[in-house]
């Protein structure tokens, strides 16, 4: 893979990278869409990362369908499909590692510690062995993505990291390879989250600015639902730094943030999702708007 890199880079293409856990769907099919859009060469790599997964976690079963997922890639409009294994990617005594502070130990990090340590080594290796221009993250992962743009920005790597909306069911049900896991009635239920997201987001349409008594609604809403085994947080951010944002009211000295994330993780059953919106707060705040 490396080689083929070098020579595309030499020949002056543009390659477009999109990396995945694999077990493709709808939501990756749109990042190889926009990567082809954009680039000359597209490379799509599928790499179940055991060093963002943790103790007890779903790494060995986590799903895996390598034939499935080449084909759909290569059918999306992928010119490469980079599949290495684990030992070719972490050789015996592997001790190097990647981490962005702070920013990694909040939110998911704070619930999976190491992850964003094992996403941001994995993905810095790809981008030393693609040397891609662009690289395509989906919008779902929101805090990853503004992990791995910072780690891109501060270790001055030349290429481009591009969020990419999230793509969604009929029902609002953000799509994942891990909704595989969950049971009909689950499933049903899964869309809970996104319903609190909505319901949070015409709250503050509606003039809600006590960002704390909001999330103490959505957090009773969720757990109301049956199918719901655990929350582990609801919460409001900055959208580019992702400080916590407690209120929208206009105090001296207060800075509103242009976009707010409003973001959540959860268990339905024994199947951990995520899923946010992020809304541009400047205009929700305007004296008499009502638009995001």
């Amino acid at each position: 893979m490396q080689k083929i890199s070098r020579s595309l880079f030499r020949n002056g293409e543009t390659v477009g990278l999109v990396p995945t856990m694999g077990y493709l769907h709808e939501g990756h099919i749109s990042l190889i869409k926009k990567a082809r859009k954009n680039a000359a060469k597209v490379i799509t790599s599928i790499f179940v990362n055991p060093t963002q997964f943790g103790p007890g976690e779903d790494y060995e079963t986590y799903p895996r369908d390598i034939e499935r997922d080449s084909e759909i890639a290569k059918k999306a409009g992928t010119d490469y499909v980079f599949v290495p294994g684990a030992k070719d990617m972490y050789p015996a005594d592997f001790a190097t590692f990647v981490e962005v502070k702070e920013m990694d130990s909040i939110m998911c990090g704070a619930f999976r510690p190491g992850h964003f340590r094992g996403v941001c080594t994995v993905v810095l290796k790809l981008f030393n062995i693609i040397y891609p221009s662009m690289a395509y993250f989906g919008l779902k992962d929101y805090q990853q993505y503004l992990i791995i743009k910072k780690m891109a920005a501060e270790l001055n790597l030349p290429v481009k990291i591009v969020g990419c909306p999230i793509i969604r069911e009929k029902d609002g049900l953000a799509m994942s390879s891990r909704n595989k896991y969950l049971t009909e009635k689950e499933r049903r239920s899964a869309t809970v989250l996104y319903r609190n997201l909505i319901f949070a987001k015409a709250g503050i349409i509606e003039g809600e600015r006590d960002m704390l008594k909001l999330q103490k609604s959505c957090i009773n809403n969720i757990k109301s639902n049956e199918s719901i085994s655990k929350i582990e947080y609801f919460d409001f951010r900055d959208g580019t730094t992702l400080k916590e944002i407690k209120s929208l009211e206009r105090a001296e000295g207060m800075k509103i943030p242009e976009k707010l994330l409003v973001a959540t993780a959860a268990y339905i059953g024994r199947t951990r999702l995520i899923d946010n919106i992020v809304l541009n707060i400047k205009n929700i705040c305007k004296p008499g708007a009502k638009g995001v």
